[in-house]
């Protein structure tokens, strides 16, 4: 049982040996994309949930 242990991690040291890992910069880079899109999705998802809850609100009146 150890062995199949030590096995697969020996074979998982070597293939994160094979990854290509992103710069400082590109991380970076990429983590603003997603924060400043997520944010905007949020606006977006909001804004399109009151204008149906007040669309809502006058058809039930």
């Amino acid at each position: 049982m150890f062995t199949k242990a030590k096995k697969f991690l020996k074979e998982v040291k070597i293939e994160f040996s094979k990854v290509s890992w992103p710069s400082k910069d590109e991380l970076i880079g990429s983590t603003i994309v997603v924060v400043v899109l997520s944010l905007i999705m949020a606006i977006f998802i909001g804004v399109v949930d009151h204008l149906f809850a007040l669309i809502v609100s006058l058809i039930l009146r």
